[in-house]
């Protein structure tokens, strides 16, 4: 069990280098009708839950707290309709027709001015996508990158909790993010803790049709709202197959299908569609060339010896296990050691449950 001295103490890790700024107006309208094209046209799509999560360990680890003591959590607790898929990673656009909104002028100087830095360039793009759907996230952060040790070839878990430690500060990449979102819920909005997690929230306030904001998602607690009619936020027969695609028979709507079997159908106008790009900025040349040349990289020996180390100091006991990546219980007892718990308050507008309730 932390003591709130050590809670407080790393929570003052869990904030962003900067205040998130909002933007208003972030795409035109026919960049908006080209990346909705994409989604159209490269789906099904998968859950995210489904793509990042092989246990509800992994999961929980990157949210901010637990689940209530006696209760054995399981991956279906958190199961919840959003999809997601790439526009871009690696530094490359994967689809030509949206070129423009990857390499994109106007977000790397934003990133750049964010950040204080003299270069900036676009590393991922993504979309998440779903029509009405519940919210039983309490907060998380999103996967922050390390010098050797990347979203790209590590667990979403890991990173998570490399960022929630504080132990590997001087590894961490610096990234901003444009996130932008298209919603015309009155209620949805975007919830963040820019001064930690045991501060007052602040909150991106409905409606947040082509808003967004420039931030450092990786180092904020934060958690998108619920959208949509209650009764609709959790689809009978949804499960983690389920995939979301372009209705075949008309072009202004959208399925959700479970095997062959459509669970739920959407107009354009009912989904809350979320486009995520990230670029990774350095503050000088000599940060450029220490990233790029790998001269400094971490090892997944050394990040787990400093983890299990720093665990131990604490009084914790862990075992040294022979999969460190996938070990439920090493997680949980990794986690357990830096998750301080769900944020201390929200906005009464945008409450939160940790589980689903609905089927």
């Amino acid at each position: 069990m932390l003591t709130e001295a050590r809670k407080d103490e790393l929570a003052r890790i869990l904030r962003p280098v900067a205040p998130p700024r909002e933007l208003d107006n972030v795409y035109s309208q026919d960049q908006l009708r080209r990346l909705l094209g994409v989604v159209r046209s490269s789906g099904p799509h998968k859950l995210i839950i489904a793509q990042h999560f092989a246990s509800a360990e992994e999961l929980i680890a990157t949210s901010a707290g637990g689940v209530p003591e006696g209760v054995t959590p399981t991956l279906d607790m958190f199961l919840s309709p959003t999809f997601r898929n790439f526009y871009g990673n690696h530094s490359a656009c994967l689809f030509p027709e949206i070129n423009d909104c990857f390499y994109n002028d106007k977000f790397l100087e934003l990133a750049k001015s964010y950040w204080g830095a003299r270069y900036a360039k676009p590393q991922m793009m993504l979309f998440n996508v779903n029509g009405p759907c519940g919210n039983t996230d309490p907060g998380h952060l999103d996967s922050p990158s390390f010098r050797g040790v990347r979203y790209e070839n590590s667990p979403t878990w890991l990173c998570s909790v490399m960022g929630k430690s504080g132990l590997f500060r001087d590894y961490l990449i610096k990234m901003a993010q444009v996130i932008t979102w298209f919603s015309y819920d009155p209620r949805s909005g975007f919830t963040y803790w820019p001064d930690g997690p045991r501060a007052a929230p602040k909150r991106l306030k409905p409606p947040i049709y082509n808003r967004g904001v420039l931030v450092q998602n990786e180092m904020m607690v934060h958690r998108g709202e619920a959208n949509g009619p209650v009764e609709q936020q959790y689809p009978a027969g949804l499960d983690f197959s389920s995939v979301f695609a372009g209705d075949p028979s008309s072009g202004e709507h959208w399925i959700v299908r479970t095997g062959d079997a459509v669970i739920a159908r959407y107009h354009t106008d009912e989904l809350r569609f979320l486009v995520h790009w990230s670029a990774e900025v350095f503050e000088d040349f000599a940060e450029l060339k220490k990233n790029m040349d790998h001269t400094a990289d971490l090892t997944f020996d050394q990040v787990f010896d400093t983890l299990i180390k720093d665990v131990r100091s604490k009084g914790i006991h862990v075992e040294t296990p022979t999969d460190p990546l996938h070990d439920p219980v090493f997680i949980r007892t990794i986690n357990s050691a830096y998750d301080i718990g769900r944020p201390t308050s929200y906005p009464p507008e945008a409450p939160v449950s940790l589980f689903r309730t609905a089927a």
